[in-house]
Parts: structure tokens; C-alpha cells; sequence
């Protein structure tokens, strides 16, 4: 029964786009005095018919109130009957728009000033002017309205270092809802995240107490390995009496290359162990 009634709303639907072309008697009518005026007055009415678009725009011709062929027109030239027919220019081109700033309240009650643009194109211009009255307008008012539902969800962390994910999410919701009206959203970018000052003094006092923490540990890595380069270098000189003596000599040799007045030179080793050997 449910396939039955769905078979049955396709072929009204059908019908009604069949009949959605047709005039009728008296739009025929309407259309043969149209020409009847247009035959004799062909060089005036030369100017009132023949219409141009361009590469990158499409005609959508209503006559009589309906649209014409169920499909645009152009690009190049094309006629229009006066009296009897109307059209709609639609750019095709991606069109580019900034979503102001938005006051949002993320999930772990923040609350952040988030902006960032929208590029759209229309691909199916009888869509775009017969389902909705402004796409363009109604397209900017939906990336609003989607930008704080989205980021209601996310927190703060998660806003700051998912823009990538967030912005595709916005891009399939947007073009999800955008589809009847067809438009065809390509990009969703969020330009800029504002915090309050607060809140921004305190990530920086956070910050600068991680980089004080990480500098004492490397510090304190760097006079371990010191300290432990000191013992092996201690241990080797211990070994070779000799070794201690050229030391003192290369100290007193780096202290001579020095531009000092006074140079003080302290007792030599041998004096010091015959006093350590009496005791």
C-alpha cells in the first residue's frame, strides 16, 4: 500500500510538472496577439525581444506566470514576447561572503566572539528564483544561525584546534540545507576566534608557567649529564698523576693569554702532597 501511494504522488507530481508548462487556452491566446503585435512592428519590437546573457549567467523566462521549457536560458541571445513573458538573470559565478562576528557560548560556558566566510555558487538557477525569495540573503542568514549551532557543541579547546574539522562540518550542513534553494556551497573558513581578556591573560600565565617548568627541567637534565661528565673526567685524571699536572699548566696557560694585572699562581701540586704525606 505504501509503494502504491508513493507511485501515486510521483505521477501527480508528474502530471502537475506537465501541465506546469502548458498556457492554457487563453495564455495561447495571450501569445498570438504577443506575435500579431510583433510582426508589424518588427524593427521596434527588435530591441523589446531579443535579450542577452552572458557567459556566466543564465535567463529563467516566465510566461504567463510559468517558467518556460522547465530550463534556463543561455548563454548568448534569446526572446522574450512583450506583455507575456518576464525573466530572471542568475549569476553562476562563486560568490564570496563574510559572516560578522558571533557572540557564542561553547560547552564548557565560554563565551568567544567567532567570524568567518562563506563561498557559494548557484547550479540549478530555476531552483534558485521559483523555491526561495533571496537566495543570497537567506544563504548568509542560514551560515549564521549555523555557525552557533555548531560551535555550541564544541569546546573551547576543541574550537581552537579543530577549525579544520568544524569548517567542513558547517560546509555539509550548509550545503545539506541550501540543496532545494540550489545552491552549492564549495567553502566555509573561520577567520578569526576573540577571547575575553580575561581569559586571554590567563592562557598566557598558563603558558609562560608550562615554559618556566620545561627550561628548569632541561636545566636540571643539563647539570646532571655536567655533573656526571665532571665524575668520568675526574676518574680518568685520578688515574695518571701526569694528567693532573698538564691540567694545571693548561690552566695556567688560558689565565696567561689573558689581558689581567695581577695573575695569582697558586701552590704547585708537588708541595701540596709532600705536606699531605709529613701529616
Amino acid at each position: 500500500m505504501v509503494t502504491q501511494g508513493k507511485l501515486q504522488i510521483n505521477s501527480m507530481e508528474n502530471v502537475e510538472d506537465k501541465n506546469s508548462g502548458r498556457l492554457g487556452c487563453f495564455g495561447w491566446i495571450l501569445v498570438i496577439i504577443s506575435l500579431l503585435f510583433i510582426i508589424p512592428l518588427f524593427p521596434v519590437t527588435m530591441f523589446m525581444c531579443v535579450k542577452i546573457v552572458k557567459e556566466y549567467e543564465r535567463a529563467v523566462i516566465f510566461r504567463l506566470g510559468r517558467i518556460t521549457d522547465r530550463k534556463p536560458k543561455g548563454p548568448g541571445l534569446f526572446l522574450v514576447l512583450p506583455c507575456t513573458d518576464t525573466f530572471v538573470k542568475v549569476d553562476l559565478r562563486t560568490v564570496s561572503f563574510d559572516i560578522p562576528p558571533q557572540e557564542i557560548l561553547t560547552k564548557d560556558s565560554v563565551t568567544v566572539s567567532v567570524d568567518g566566510v562563506v563561498y557559494f555558487r548557484i547550479h540549478c538557477p530555476i531552483s534558485s528564483v521559483a523555491n526561495v525569495s533571496n537566495a543570497h540573503s537567506s544563504t548568509r542568514l542560514l551560515a549564521q544561525t549555523t555557525l552557533r549551532n555548531i560551535l555550541g557543541t564544541k569546546t573551547l579547546a576543541e574550537l581552537l584546534s579543530e577549525r579544520d574539522g568544524i569548517s567542513l562540518t558547517m560546509q555539509e550542513a550548509l550545503d545539506e540545507a541550501t540543496d532545494p534553494w540550489g545552491i552549492k556551497v564549495e567553502r566555509v573558513e573561520i577567520k578569526d576566534v576573540k577571547l575575553p581578556q580575561q581569559l586571554q591573560r590567563a592562557m598566557a600565565a598558563e603558558a609562560e608557567a608550562s615554559r618556566e617548568a620545561r627550561a628548569k627541567i632541561i636545566a636540571a637534565e643539563g647539570e646532571m649529564k655536567a655533573s656526571r661528565a665532571l665524575k668520568e673526567a675526574s676518574l680518568v685524571i685520578s688515574e695518571s698523576p701526569s694528567a693532573l699536572q698538564l691540567r694545571y699548566l693548561q690552566t695556567l696557560s688560558s689565565i696567561a693569554g689573558e689581558k689581567n694585572s695581577t695573575i695569582v699562581f697558586p701552590l704547585p701540586i708537588d708541595m701540596l702532597q709532600n705536606f699531605m704525606q709529613r701529616k
